[in-house]
Order: C-alpha cells, then structure tokens, then sequence
C-alpha cells in the first residue's frame, strides 16, 4: 500500500463521516480511525510531554484536549482572527479550533456551553492526543 492509497482510504473516512475503516490488499491490512469525542471529563488531567517533565499546571474547569495528534491552529487562516477569545461564550457544537494530520483540517468543536478562560495551546504548535486546548468556565 503506497501513500497514495493511504490517503485516499483517510479521504473516504471523513467523507463517509465514518469512525473507523479497514482495508485489506493482498496480506496487507490497514485499520484507520478517527476520533469522535472532542472534550475531556473536567478532572482530566494532561500527560507529561516526556517522561519526568513536570506537568503544565491546568485550571480547574471544563477541559476541551486534542482529538488526535497534528497542528493546532486557533483561526482559519493566518489573516482571520481566532476562532474564539479567552471570555467570548461558546455553545456545544461551536468550533474554537483546527487541528491539521496528514494535510487534513479537523475542526475542534466544543461539546458544552461555556465561557473561555485559559488557551493552553499554542497557535502553529505541535499537539499531542489528549493534549489540553482550553479550558472553560461551564454556563
């Protein structure tokens, strides 16, 4: 299985809005899957980055974490303004961000309402799968 292939099975997967596909090619056989939860349980604490690093402290609140490993951006493109500012208010299904693996664009949605408090990632930075994005103050 060349690339190609690859990302033609990850374009099927977003298009069909499907959670998981396997593909089998001869002896090869491929599993993909996407995430579809978006925000952690409040007493969900981050992951050190690397073993015996401390910890980022994180607020207390409704912690919304990467859904999958890629690039974080906080705004559309470079010339739009954020997706949402830290005390603008959020309903469920608000988008607050993108996450960009393999050339493919995520949107971060909110799964409850609340007000921004804290932006724990950075914007063009590297996130890890269950990474803390933000963290919000419940409505």
């Amino acid at each position: 299985m060349n690339i190609e292939e690859l990302r033609e099975i990850v374009r099927l997967l977003k298009r069909e809005q499907l959670s998981e596909i396997t593909v089998s090619d001869g002896e090869s056989t491929i599993t993909v899957r996407q995430s579809t939860s978006h925000a952690a349980p409040a007493a969900t604490a981050p992951e050190s980055p690397t073993p015996g690093a401390p910890a980022a402290a994180v607020p207390d609140g409704l912690l919304l974490t990467a859904p999958l490993v890629g690039t974080f951006y906080r705004r559309p493109t470079p010339e739009d303004a954020p997706f949402v500012e830290v005390g603008q208010s959020v309903k469920p299904g608000d988008t607050v961000g993108l996450i960009e693996a393999m050339k493919v664009m995520n949107e971060i949605k909110t799964e409850s309402a609340g007000r921004l408090r804290v932006v724990m990632a950075e914007d063009g930075a590297p996130v890890e799968y269950g990474q803390v994005l933000f963290v919000f103050d419940p409505l």
